[in-house]
């Protein structure tokens, strides 16, 4: 793993919030019936402007669950889901906006999404040129749409992008399709861009690739990256700030160079010890997080959820659902055995 970059944000930031996510609280209807069941459970983070903040934790943990509920996106916009809290974009609560005016928010300016699978995220009956022009802002005129589409095929490294607007997603390689999807979400030119792990499908080399074209983008358009992920490598080598979720809820937050240096809570060290590591010109064995994450119907238990499967637990753990408390200015940790 490489080291954290030394430029991340801290206690010392002073760049304003974009994105400040307060008390997030999201219940879904599970398999089998029943009521709603809290799937994110108070999630808070702050993103500023410019910044690149990651979300981290095991499959089930409800990082895309949080991601999906900023707009009200599936699973989380789904009629019989319950969202509560405050999102707030600039000042303005993304919760608390009416469908039109939270579809605007959606687009140009404000929040813009690359999922996880490309191949699915594309349409396969629809063209690459029409579905750039589609994510073109509407307003322009067709024959600047076209240009601007060809423009950020080529932006994103993508070869002779006209004849790439006539062909159809099943003609794309992996990491093709995820630079038009990147390319797509860069046409609204927004505030914030939401990577629910867009380098899933990759191998280690696109990944990286995929990423520094994200950071680049950002960079140059001043937009801020919230990353949702579970590799801690690519963590620890372009995000600034990170909370780590564990059961629909944060576990840990605070600047990447001090959580993966000096993890507080026994999950992040248990993921940073997952982390493959070369030694000596073999791979180590990669240490296990016994048993997985448990179902949210037993999340809210007034304990440790976490407790069963850690090295550290103490008794108290599993009668306290213990909340972050500081380790220093600016990394705070929610553990009772730390």
């Amino acid at each position: 793993m490489q080291d954290a970059p030394s430029s991340g944000s801290s206690e010392t930031d002073s760049r304003p919030p974009l994105l400040s996510v307060e008390d997030l609280r999201v219940a879904l209807p599970m398999p089998g019936g029943g009521g709603p069941v809290e799937v994110v459970r108070g999630v808070s983070f702050r993103v500023p402007e410019g910044g690149f903040h990651a979300l981290v934790g095991e499959s089930g943990c409800g990082k895309s669950v949080t991601a999906a509920a900023l707009t009200r996106l599936p699973p989380a916009g789904g009629p019989r889901a319950r969202i509560s809290g405050r999102a707030l974009l600039r000042g303005r609560d993304l919760l608390a906006m009416p469908p039109r005016e939270l579809r605007a928010a959606r687009g140009a300016g404000g929040v813009a999404y690359v999922f996880q699978d490309p191949m699915t995220a594309l349409d396969p009956v629809l063209s690459v040129g029409t579905q750039m022009h589609e994510a073109v802002p509407r307003g322009v005129p067709r024959a600047a749409r076209a240009r601007a589409a060809r423009e950020l095929l080529a932006e994103v490294g993508l070869p002779d992008p006209e004849r790439l607007m006539r062909a159809y997603p099943c003609e794309l390689s992996g990491g093709m399709a995820q630079r038009v999807c990147i390319a797509m979400a860069m046409a609204q030119k927004p505030a914030l861009l939401v990577a629910d792990e867009p380098t899933t499908a990759l191998d280690v080399l696109m990944q990286r690739k995929a990423l520094d074209l994200l950071r680049d983008l950002c960079r140059a358009r001043g937009a801020a990256v919230l990353l949702i992920t579970h590799n801690l490598a690519l963590v620890s080598s372009y995000a600034e700030t990170m909370s780590v979720l564990y059961a629909g809820r944060v576990v840990e937050e605070g600047p990447v160079s001090d959580v993966l240096s000096r993890p507080a809570h026994p999950y992040t060290a248990a993921l940073l010890r997952a982390v493959p590591r070369i030694e000596g010109g073999s791979v180590e064995d990669l240490a296990v997080i016994p048993g997985r994450v448990p179902p949210p119907r037993e999340w809210s238990r007034g304990a440790c959820v976490f407790a069963p499967r850690c090295d550290r637990a103490r008794p108290e753990c599993s009668a306290s659902d213990p909340e972050l408390r500081p380790v220093s200015a600016a990394h705070a940790a929610a553990c009772l055995a730390r």
